[in-house]
């Protein structure tokens, strides 16, 4: 077994969550854990359905860094968890997320920086809200960003500015922008699905690697009535 996998990740939270100190990272990682394994089932399926494991994988990363909304009132999602994967990679002294961005997914993300379909100014271009000119250098513009931060061996940045490219294709999906396992998306949606496939179940690892941390609380908590 996978020490990546659901079964895995979930014996550890059952053996360890009563030692935490408060009930809202294990609440965190309960609820990130369970979109994984239903991600999980959907990739062993004979024909995978890659668009509902990339939503799902997407929902289990939101659920371990969505906080409450009150506390971060006018801060963009994008913002909150760029802060979240800062956290994470202080905190990675086995280097994971280094390994996952260095080792297993260098040429996955080179890809898909380069793919302006990803880039969200290039979908404001086509909604008649940024001329040609404009959209283009600001994909350049971005591209060098993530040059020098690939560069710098910038962990946290690099990841920081894959997953708002990553970001951009889960509002065109849950947004209703594209037709299911449409022909023309399909090097994305599987890319995505394959790096978020490894992201997540990494990211919950760390998170019951720190209980101590300050995590905050989740955005929705159990409300017993």
């Amino acid at each position: 077994m996978s020490p990546l996998s659901y079964e895995a990740l979930k014996t550890r939270h059952r053996a360890q969550r009563k030692d935490w100190p408060d009930d809202n990272l294990s609440l965190r990682v309960h609820r990130s854990l369970s979109w994984l394994q239903r991600a999980e089932h959907m990739a062993q399926e004979p024909e995978p359905d890659r668009d509902t494991q990339f939503i799902l994988l997407w929902i289990a990363f939101n659920a371990a860094y969505a906080s409450d909304i009150g506390e971060h009132r006018g801060a963009s999602e994008r913002e909150l968890f760029q802060g979240f994967i800062g956290d994470l990679v202080k905190l990675d002294a086995h280097k994971a997320l280094g390994k996952l961005v260095w080792q297993t997914f260098p040429s996955s993300i080179r890809t898909l920086l380069d793919n302006r379909f990803v880039f969200e100014d290039f979908w404001r271009h086509h909604r008649g809200e940024l001329p040609d000119l404009d959209w283009q250098q600001q994909f350049k513009w971005a591209n060098d960003k993530a040059l020098r931060a690939l560069e710098r061996t910038d962990t946290a940045g690099v990841l920081c500015i894959t997953l708002s490219r990553i970001y951009t294709l889960r509002n065109q999906l849950v947004h209703g922008g594209a037709t299911w396992h449409s022909d023309t998306n399909r090097e994305q949606v599987r890319d995505c699905a394959a790096f978020m496939a490894q992201l997540v179940p990494t990211i919950i690892t760390l998170l019951m690697d720190h209980p101590q941390h300050m995590w905050p609380a989740p955005a929705f908590p159990v409300v017993e009535l």
